[in-house]
């Protein structure tokens, strides 16, 4: 949990670590969710190599995510790599 997404973590068994990410209506017009999309996206890119294989994990943003500071949206995703890193 964190304030700026919630995200949903499950080992579907074998193969390459997958991340997705949801971005409900209210939080803006769609280029609004599209910047905050390609955000996250380019913060988990550079630590999925940390995720272990199997897992699944689904991003649910929520409208602080769009102002957060990266040092602190990397230390929250960073948090979320490390259960998933077992």
């Amino acid at each position: 949990m964190s304030p700026y997404f919630v995200a949903f973590c499950w080992q579907s068994g074998s193969g390459e670590p997958r991340v997705g990410f949801t971005a409900p209506r209210s939080l803006g017009k769609a280029v609004v969710r599209n910047r905050m999309r390609r955000r996250l996206r380019e913060t988990i890119r550079r630590r999925l190599c940390r995720v272990a294989p199997g897992w699944w994990i689904v991003f649910n943003l929520r409208k602080s995510c769009l102002d957060a500071p990266q040092r602190d949206l990397d230390a929250a995703v960073d948090r979320v790599v490390l259960q998933c890193a077992s």
